[in-house]
């Protein structure tokens, strides 16, 4: 899996039709920021903010979905507290309000300090971001949640190898999971075929791209996009 650069975002941004935007965003953020983004906020999103138990949980999740906003806010030309969200009967969240008609889709995925973000045009689109981090069960885990094929591939690996190809079949079924709205439930029905040394293709439906990403040292990221055809473009925030 190759490295992209993550760019500086350009002053005029411009999103075309068959362009998606992924966005590379640092959550650890200085408090001055951290209160920046927490008065563009809803008041449940407030509320969910509050409810982690842990400083940093409330901290990071305030960065992701400030920053989420601003970011949303560049494309639709809004100030970040005026975005408005509606959520899908699982919970995740979509554009709400006359911003449903911008056509702009989006999904963010976050683990541990960092989180990405995918935007594009009228195709769904789902991302997840995994670190990469010891897993006591993982055989057992890919027994449960990935087909006999994707299991016999993990177990035949040297066991250096078991944890990143654990990862990047998690990530790959979690993104179009996510893109399509359905649960975790799930997993084991989503095919992925991939190697160590190949790129991940989705085997369920023959519509959809996978892109997997190495958006930082010992971590690895998917993103799956309805249809073929678009350009990547790589942004840090």
């Amino acid at each position: 899996m190759l490295q992209h650069t993550w760019l500086p975002k350009p002053p005029n941004l411009t999103l075309l039709s068959d362009e998606v935007h992924l966005w590379r965003i640092p959550l650890d953020r200085p408090e001055s920021q951290l209160q920046h983004l927490a008065a563009t906020l809803s008041s449940d999103e407030l509320a969910r903010a509050n409810r982690f138990y842990f400083p940093e949980h409330r901290q990071r999740f305030t960065a992701g979905r400030g920053i989420l906003r601003s970011i949303l806010g560049l494309y639709l030309g809004v100030e970040p507290k005026q975005v408005k969200f509606e959520y899908e009967s699982r919970g995740k969240p979509v554009l709400g309000d006359r911003f449903a008609e911008s056509g702009l889709l989006f999904n963010l995925s976050h683990s541990q300090n960092l989180g990405l973000c995918a935007v594009n045009y009228t195709r769904p689109i789902g991302i997840d971001l995994e670190y990469l981090r010891p897993t006591s069960d993982l055989e057992s885990l890919a027994k449960r949640f990935f087909l006999p094929r994707e299991y016999e591939l993990l177990r035949s690996l040297p066991d250096e190898q078991k944890q990143k190809i654990f990862f990047r079949y998690w990530t790959c079924k979690e993104a179009y999971l996510k893109a399509t709205g359905d649960g975790i439930a799930k997993l084991e029905e989503i095919e992925i075929a991939l190697t160590p040394t190949e790129p991940a293709k989705l085997q369920t439906t023959p519509a959809w791209s996978l892109l997997e990403l190495v958006p930082d040292d010992n971590c690895v990221a998917a993103v799956a996009v309805a249809g073929f055809g678009w350009q990547p473009k790589f942004w840090q925030y």
